[in-house]
């Protein structure tokens, strides 16, 4: 990713100003520090360096890894699971929406990082594959391992990886349930249930430290909505039995009237300082909790934690005070962007998609080429006979979507924004489309593109249409020509534009290139559509992506097809922040 002089200082001080601090004192923050679906957040301290990896379901590249030094400014350095040879075809095997990559476990131990994860969905008894990926160097994204690959002996999920001073390894899953695990051989001792959680309901997300002698125990308890909170209990053995902390939840926003809700899974992890830090999902819902396109995002908190006592964790809002954070770096090795900064990408030869760019599930082989021979600068991409939406009851996968739809895009990361696409051409074929789209899941997605279908039934004429389409639990769609003089100009680059006016709308518009003032308004559509509170995806984990798709909608490519180029074409993608919400009505 290319970032322009103005563009780069207008992100650096962007960044520079979302954390304040003098030496010795006290520092203040805003969150989320990891904007956008990152839900599941999971960290780790090495060396000078703190590393993060969250959730991403049906999405890849998945299990992203952040790195950071000052806690602020968070780069993406690699993904975990990022090539298809990790898990061959796993995609053919997952049709729900929000199976996936659930809830990562990274961890260090003896010179290597440890990605813990569950893949759920699959056709296996339980439904559940457990995975370790492992690499000495989260900076080398080919580094990761294949991963080693279990049965999960019954559907749970969210393992955490822990090692006792004597080399064991433990796997400690949702229920709250306990086993070892020999990671040379992948031998699994029986499960044995070593706490009910001090809530009652839905103990998950586990995670195990070692502090003073004792043995904690956090875990995420009330379910994943506005009851979300996260709990902790100690023993002085690994296996229990443990005690509940008497001031349970330890973290929770649960029957407060702020911006920042849905507060839970946590992980608590030491500074240089001594000093410790937790990082948790949230939602900027409101406790009205329908309009939240960005998701679960990870918040920052402080926490007290004095020796032989209970951890003391400071709750989470937009605007934190906590301890003296570490001084500002941007100094990280990798060709990922920071979280925060803005898109510049014009597909220059020689570059690839940048690492934050996710399909959903895999994507066909050659879908998408960077500067492809005779188009340079610009995004070759090969439509998908499934559309965004695909056939849901249908068992092919080239219709239901499950191999692979045309689609690539990257997180909405700010509250309010600007995401700019420049469609250069696509096949004049009937039932061919392509365009830009704010995607939730193949069941719930806004799109503004241009169609290509026959003017009417009996009619061999064609005409070009701007469609704006909104699918949720049906689907709407409106659409107008494209104007004559757009196709007749010799330069027939189309602009397709989606800007979040506020934070419950989004508005979709066109233009030619060629004359950019020729605006055509389609309309704004609220952002509750791409929110995780409508029908199947109620409460889901994923996020809006902000990106691309092409599709024949159903038709069949002919490949020997010499005559014609059947690929559609973008180029100039741009996307943009322009305010971070931290509370009602207030953005930085």
């Amino acid at each position: 990713m290319k970032l322009t002089s103005v563009s780069l200082a207008v992100a650096l001080a962007v960044r520079n100003a979302w954390a304040t601090s003098s030496p010795g004192t006290n520092s203040t923050y805003y969150n989320p520090i990891l904007a956008g679906w990152h839900s599941d957040p999971s960290c780790v301290h090495v060396g000078d360096t703190y590393y993060c990896a969250t959730s991403t379901f049906d999405a890849f590249p998945g299990l992203p890894i952040y790195a950071s030094k000052d806690l602020i400014n968070w780069k993406h350095i690699s993904n975990a699971w990022n090539r298809k040879e990790q898990l061959p075809g796993i995609n053919l095997q997952t049709k729900d929406q929000q199976s996936g990559m659930f809830a990562p476990n990274l961890r260090f131990h003896d010179g290597l990082f440890y990605m813990t994860c569950v893949y759920t969905g699959v056709n296996t008894t339980s439904e559940i594959n457990g995975t370790i990926f492992t690499t000495p160097d989260p900076f080398d994204h080919k580094a990761w391992s294949i991963p080693f690959v279990w049965e999960a002996p019954f559907r749970t999920i969210d393992p955490d990886l822990f090692w006792d001073n004597d080399g064991t390894a433990y796997l400690t899953w949702s229920g709250i349930k306990q086993q070892t695990i020999d990671l040379s051989t992948g031998a699994l001792s029986n499960m044995t249930s070593i706490w009910n959680g001090s809530i009652g309901v839905h103990a998950e997300a586990p995670h195990i430290y070692k502090k003073d002698g004792y043995y904690y125990l956090l875990a995420a308890e009330g379910g994943t909505q506005l009851g979300h909170a996260a709990t902790i209990a100690r023993s002085s053995k690994v296996t229990g039995p443990y005690e509940a902390n008497p001031a349970n939840p330890i973290l929770s926003n649960v029957n407060t009237t702020g911006l920042f809700q849905t507060v839970g899974h946590a992980d608590l992890f030491e500074d240089d300082n001594g000093n410790w830090w937790g990082i948790a999902l949230t939602t900027r819902s409101g406790p009205d909790y329908s309009v939240f396109p960005m998701g679960r995002e990870a918040a920052l908190f402080p926490v007290t934690w004095n020796e032989g006592e209970w951890p003391f964790a400071s709750q989470v809002q937009g605007v934190m005070s906590g301890w003296e954070l570490p001084a500002f770096d941007r100094n990280i090795a990798g060709p990922g962007p920071f979280i925060g900064d803005p898109d510049v990408i014009d597909f220059t030869p020689g570059t690839s998609l940048p690492l934050n760019f996710m399909h959903w599930r895999y994507p066909a082989n050659g879908s998408f080429v960077v500067s492809a021979a005779g188009h340079p600068n610009s995004l070759q991409v090969l439509p998908s006979r499934a559309n965004l939406t695909g056939i849901q009851d249908s068992t092919d996968p080239d219709l239901n979507g499950q191999s692979g739809i045309a689609f690539v895009g990257r997180r909405q990361t700010d509250s309010l924004f600007k995401f700019e696409i420049d469609l250069v051409s696509y096949p004049e074929q009937p039932g061919f489309e392509a365009g830009a789209t704010m995607f939730f899941t193949q069941w719930q997605h806004l799109d503004v593109g241009i169609a290509f279908d026959q003017a009417a039934e009996n009619s061999t004429a064609m005409s070009s249409k701007i469609v704006l389409r909104a699918t949720n639990a049906t689907s709407t769609e409106i659409s107008v020509p494209v104007p004559a003089s757009w196709s007749t100009h010799p330069d027939n680059t189309i602009r397709l534009a989606i800007q979040a006016v506020n934070t419950t709308h989004y508005r979709f518009s066109a233009a030619p290139v060629a004359n950019l003032n020729s605006v055509v308004l389609l309309g704004d559509l609220s952002s509750a559509l791409v929110s995780s509170t409508w029908g199947d995806s109620k409460g889901a984990g994923s996020a809006v992506l902000v990106g691309i798709y092409a599709t024949t909608n159903g038709a069949v490519l002919h490949e020997n097809n010499t005559t014609a180029d059947q690929h559609a074409y973008f180029s100039r993608w741009r996307y943009t922040g322009h305010g971070q919400e931290i509370d009602f009505g207030t953005f930085v």
